[in-house]
Formats: structure tokens, C-alpha cells, sequence
């Protein structure tokens, strides 16, 4: 999972907008006219030619819609425009070449405050404190987009930088030069006005759904089945729902592994109906059979506390945070819109109808089929996550335990360790010693994450989990797929054109080659995987990774649509409304295979929690990748990662045209399935 910086991410929601410190949800209206409007126009295209009417109609309208009375008059905002409207195109290049300068600058170094001040939250340095917490949901960049407005800058960039609707870029964008997309980008950020006060208190309880998230453990080795046995290391502490996940992918290849499964979905049934025992979370000081939910102190019972709705109260108090800047948006006036149409870029009814699309693939019950036989069983619903396509070299998840905790017995081990894990991909030295020198390997607090860099001289950040006595696979495995981020948000911040289109058009053009580095984790261990069937089970292992993706952003995206059309609810109501909609898409595209209907587990997510709108990059990710690695399979790996991540940050629809000439579809994947299984059946 990435976490972007705070200005082409968190500054889309900071100098993306602003307004004043007073200023009131009622008072969003602008003291500017139409006659005004219309006299301005008119002036400046008289003065400066019709070839500059474009420019002027868009940028005067622009300024009218965000000026506030605060600001001036109408008479003032008629003197700004006439004097800041910039015709010259020398000047105005040479202006937005101060602006990438100085926006770098600001976005580098807001960034960096940010990221100290969320260290305690974010790595595993010792106990969290409340001083600790209020520094988290601090945000140092609030202030600036009232600075903006205030000292007119937000006006300049208004007026002179066009905003281009998704629609345009993507008919016009492919006879831009990567500037004029920087020109476009640019135009980007002015489309909305948010008070600062508004921002900061969404800081706060997105900074408080990140914590409970970080702190949402599950000690496994105090978990007991109903004859009392214990199954798992009494150490062994596993993070919701990421590693409990991952403990059930390994426990396939286990002879005791079906009854850890087992014991570990139904503590996922518990996190997600929510009658979890608040005495078990981040605590073992109780042994907890979940399949029963009694808790035990020693030989006697316990009585405990539900936790009831705290995991839909964050994802609602993230709600509330979000709805409450939609009337400062005057064309995205929703989230949802805002998430896929601005920054997805990408229609919610074109992700939906695609990844509808893939549920329903008939080609899917073959694969159900073929693990079914593979199992020797029928499939159980956390068969979700099998990952027998995943060939390990033939080493099991033990002895790649041994080897990642001797490698990397500390953070900085691996750290150490990344020039060399570069080369290995195909690198040359230079290459690969400047990418190492970019990335920090830090131990996270959490299941792991990569912080983006957003100024050249600044580097970016890996996080995983690495225990006392080393990084284990599950770690390992992670930290590789955040290398991945970090790769990418090195080559894209450092080798494109200009700063506005550093990064890649959406997160999961990052979550692709993360995919593409996680896949190679073994490679980078040295081991070799000779199997010839290789090729084919990896396609298979996607296709069915995907499988599960699509239905869990299916439900997220389900549950946002139910937010907003029942904006009042409490969590009690969001909580129901959650478990409805899980079990309806289970219904729809799931039952059929797992042979259970009504299952919640689609829910399980704390993506859903933490990151709203986020896990549909996933699906998208795995789509893109699957594009990239056959357009890559008879080209170098080094050489094309390079190329294809300098792009920049154009639409989808033409970073795909730039990277592999095809559009992101379904049908690349369902028919390398449909040769997988032809050739495994043979």
C-alpha cells in the first residue's frame, strides 16, 4: 500500500483548494457578476486576440468562481485579472517554471514535517502517547491554502493555467508536449475553495482511523479451539486484516494448516459482525476461542465487551469528514465523483461495469474447479486467498522464515541490501546504487507502506514489519511489493519532463509495479524457481488474486454509494448497511463457487476503514501489470520499468497508449486463463 505526500495527494485536498479562516458553509457564493465576467472577457480578448480567447474565457470564469468577498470587489477582481493575465508565452513559461521550483520546494518540505510527526504512528518505536497522537493529526500545510488565496497566488495560477475537464484531456492529450500536460496539471489544482478548518478536522479523524488500523493486532498463539489447543506460536502477533490474510495464504503447503484457516476466518467473521471481544485487540493477556467467542483468564471464564461498531464508526467519522468539503466543489459536488473522475481519472460506472465484468467470468468457476482438485476438498470461503499457483522453489514458508530473518535481521539490513536487489532486476550499477540511495527502510508499526518523496532531494520511504529477531517472508514479501512504490515514485519524480506531472496517472499504475516486484521476491532471494509450468501458474495466480479484489471494491464502492444516500445514519445503521451489501455481492458473484450464501467476508478490508475509495487501485493495479509484464516479457526489465515510469502523469487512457499502445481490459487476462487451463490440462 502507498502513501502519497501531501501535495499531489494530500495537496489535492490542501493547496488544490482554500479559502478563508472565517469564511462560513453559507458563504460560497462569489460577489462577481456575469456583466463583470463578460466585460473582463471582452476587454482582455480585444487587448491581447482571439488566439488567446480560450485561455482568458476559462481562466476569468475560474478566478470569478472561487473570488469571495474577502477577497475584493468586483472592481478588484476586474484590476487583478487585467494585470495578472499573462499573454507572453515566454513569460508565461518562464512563470510556471518559478511555480514547479517553488511547489516543489513547498510539497518537498511539508512532506518531510509530515512524515517526522507521523514516525511514532507510523514505525515501530516504542509506545504511542497522546502527545503522539496529537502531533499525527496535526496537518503544517493546512495554513497554506489560505496563504494562497490570501496573498493571490491561487488567483494567478486560475487565471493563467486552464482546467481541463477529463473529457478534454483525454480527446486533446495526445498532441501535448510534456509540458503542456505540466501547463494542464497545473490547472488542476484551483477547481475548488476549502476552508482550512475543514481540512484540518478530516486530518484528525483520518489520522485516527490510520491508528486504530495500526493497532488492530490479533495474537494468534491466544487463540484456542474448542477442545482447548492452542495452534499458533504463542508470540506470534497478526495485524487485521493483512496478516491474517497472509497467515492463511501460508498454512496451504501446512498439514495442520486447515484448522489454522479455519480458527483464523472465523476471527475474521468477528472483526466484521463486530462482536469481536474489545479484551482481545493489541492484548494477550487472554486466550479467545473465536469459534465459540468465550474469552479465558487462565482456566476461567471471562466476560467482555463487544466492540459493537468502533470499525464502522471511523469508516463513518471519515464519511462526515469528507461529505463536509462537497459543497466547496462546484462540479464534483460528491466524493465519489471527486475520487474517480478527479483522481482516478476513470469513470466509477466504467471501474464498476469492468470489474462486474470479471466476477462474472465463467472462466473463474474452471479455476474454482482445478484448486478445488488440487485441494482435494470442496473450496471454503477463505479459499479466497489460496495461493498453491505460487511457486516457491520448493521451499517452504519456514525455511523462507530462516533465510529473510538471517538476511535481514533489521530494517537497515535491507536498506543495506537495495543496490544489490536492483542489480539483480538488471539495473547497471549507476542506476542502481542512485535508485538505493533514494529509499529508507524503515520497521512499520502497521502491515507496511511506502511514503512517497515529492522533491528530487528528498528520499522516499519503505515500511514493513521486521520483529525482534528478523523480517520474516511475510514481511519480506511485503517490503518488496513497497520497493516497487518506492522504484516508481524515484523514476517519476526524478526522470519527467517538469514537477507538475511527477507520479503516475492513478495509485494503481503504482500498485502495478509493486505487483511486478513482489512477484520477483524469490529472484531476489537467489532462488531459482525451475518449474516449466511456471508462466502458467502465475497467470492463474492473478487471475484468482483479482477475483477477490474485484468483490472487495465492490463492496467499497457499494457502501459509499449507501453513505451517501443515507448521509444521517449512525454506525450501528452503516454497520448493517455493510454486512447487507457483503453478503449481496458474496450472493451475486461468490456463492455459486465457495457453496455458501450470505458471507460477510468481503468486508474484512481495513482499506475500507482507513483509505476511502482506495481498494479498487488493486484490481487495476493487477490489470495494468498483467499488460506491462506481457508487453515487457521479451524486453529488458530495468530498461522498460525506467522508461514506462517517466512517463509522468498523464490520463490513463494515454499513459497506456505511451507505455504498452493498449487500454486497460479484462480480455488480455481471460485469454492468457483460457491457454492456462487448456496447457494444464494436458
Amino acid at each position: 500500500m502507498m502513501m502519497r505526500n501531501f501535495l499531489l495527494a494530500g495537496l489535492m485536498l490542501v493547496v488544490v483548494a482554500g479559502c478563508q479562516p472565517t469564511q462560513k458553509q453559507d458563504d460560497l457564493s462569489s460577489p462577481v457578476h456575469q456583466a463583470s465576467i463578460d466585460k473582463l472577457i471582452d476587454q482582455l480578448t480585444q487587448q491581447y486576440g482571439e488566439k488567446q480567447t480560450f485561455r482568458i474565457e476559462r481562466g476569468v470564469k475560474a478566478v470569478a468562481n472561487l473570488w469571495r468577498a474577502s477577497d475584493g470587489t468586483a472592481a478588484d477582481f476586474e484590476e487583478f485579472c487585467q494585470k495578472q493575465f499573462i499573454a507572453d508565452e515566454e513569460k508565461l513559461s518562464l512563470v510556471f517554471d518559478r511555480l514547479a521550483a517553488n511547489f516543489e520546494s513547498l510539497s518537498g518540505y511539508m512532506n518531510r514535517i509530515t512524515l517526522e510527526l507521523n514516525r511514532q504512528l507510523h514505525e515501530d518505536k516504542g509506545p504511542i502517547l497522546p502527545i503522539d497522537q496529537m502531533f499525527g493529526a496535526y496537518s503544517p500545510s493546512a495554513h497554506l491554502q489560505d496563504d494562497f488565496f490570501n496573498n493571490k497566488i491561487a488567483f494567478v495560477v486560475a487565471l493563467n493555467f486552464p482546467n481541463y475537464s477529463l473529457e478534454e484531456k483525454n480527446e486533446l492529450g495526445s498532441e501535448w508536449t510534456a509540458r503542456e500536460w505540466g501547463y494542464a496539471r497545473l490547472g488542476d489544482l484551483y477547481t475548488a475553495r476549502i476552508p482550512a478548518s475543514v481540512l484540518q478536522d478530516y486530518n484528525q479523524v483520518s489520522s485516527k482511523a490510520r491508528l486504530y488500523i495500526s493497532e488492530y493486532n490479533i495474537f494468534a498463539g491466544k487463540l484456542i479451539d474448542n477442545e482447548g489447543n492452542t495452534l499458533f506460536p504463542e508470540q506470534m502477533k497478526l495485524l487485521s486484516h493483512w496478516n491474517i490474510r497472509d497467515e492463511i495464504k501460508s498454512n496451504y503447503d501446512r498439514a495442520d494448516g486447515l484448522a489454522k484457516q479455519e480458527m483464523l476466518y472465523k476471527v475474521m467473521l468477528r472483526i466484521i459482525n463486530q462482536d469481536i471481544p474489545k479484551e482481545v485487540i493489541n492484548n494477550p493477556d487472554y486466550l479467545w476461542n473465536p469459534y465459540e467467542n468465550t474469552l479465558m483468564d487462565g482456566d476461567k471464564p471471562v466476560e467482555f465487551e463487544k466492540e459493537e461498531t468502533e470499525r464502522y464508526g471511523h469508516l463513518l467519522a471519515i464519511f462526515n469528514g469528507l461529505k463536509e468539503m462537497d459543497a466547496y466543489y462546484p462540479n464534483n459536488d460528491n466524493y465519489i465523483k471527486r475520487r474517480f473522475d478527479n483522481s482516478m481519472e476513470i469513470s466509477q460506472d466504467e471501474v464498476e461495469t469492468l470489474f462486474r465484468e470479471y466476477a462474472s467470468s465463467p472462466l473463474l468457476r474452471e479455476v474454482a474447479k482445478l484448486i478445488s482438485e488440487r485441494l482435494g476438498r470442496e473450496l471454503r470461503p477463505f479459499d479466497l486467498w489460496y495461493n498453491g499457483f505460487v511457486g516457491r522453489g520448493g521451499i517452504g514458508e519456514d525455511e523462507l522464515d530462516r533465510i529473510t530473518k538471517k538476511r535481514y535481521p533489521t530494517a537497515k539490513a535491507m536498506e543495506a541490501d537495495l543496490e544489490r536487489m536492483q542489480k539483480d532486476l538488471g539495473f547497471d550499477d549507476e542506476m542502481a546504487k542512485f535508485l538505493a540511495s533514494k529509499i529508507e527502510v524503515d520497521a512499520a508499526r502497521g502491515s507496511g507502506h511506502a511514503w512517497r518523496a515529492s522533491m528530487r532531494s528528498k528520499p522516499s520511504h519503505l515500511r514493513t514489519r521486521v520483529a525482534a529477531d528478523g523480517m520474516d517472508y511475510k514481511g519480506y514479501n511485503i517490503a518488496v511489493h513497497e520497493l516497487g512504490h518506492n522504484v516508481e515514485q524515484t523514476i517519476s519524480v526524478h526522470f519527467v519532463d517538469n514537477f507538475f506531472v511527477n507520479g503516475i496517472p492513478n495509485t494503481a499504475f503504482t500498485e502495478a509495479i509493486a505487483f511486478m516486484y513482489q512477484s520477483r521476491d524469490l529472484k531476489l532471494l537467489g532462488i531459482e524457481q525451475p518449474d516449466p509450468q511456471k508462466a502458467i501458474m502465475e497467470v492463474l495466480d492473478v487471475f484468482w488474486d483479482n477475483y477477490e479484489m474485484m468483490g472487495v471494491s465492490l463492496v467499497d464502492m457499494e457502501v459509499w454509494k449507501w453513505l451517501y444516500a443515507n448521509p444521517d445514519a449512525d454506525a450501528e445503521a452503516l454497520k448493517q448497511a455493510v454486512l447487507l451489501i457483503s453478503k449481496s455481492i458474496w450472493n451475486e458473484y461468490y456463492a455459486d463457487i465457495f457453496g455458501e450464501a450470505d458471507n460477510p467476508l468481503l468486508a474484512i478490508y481495513s482499506h475500507m476503514i482507513q483509505s476511502p475509495l482506495y481498494l479498487m487501485n488493486y484490481p487495476y493495479g493487477r490489470l495494468i501489470m498483467f499488460q506491462l509484464e506481457d508487453y515487457i516479457s521479451d524486453k529488458p526489465f530495468a530498461d522498460e520499468v525506467l522508461r514506462i515510469y517517466s512517463i509522468g502523469r498523464l490520463t490513463p487512457r494515454h499513459w497506456m497508449d505511451k507505455a504498452v499502445g493498449e487500454q486497460i481490459s479484462n480480455q488480455p487476462l481471460f485469454e492468457a486463463v483460457e491457454k492456462a487451463l487448456v496447457q494444464i490440462k494436458k
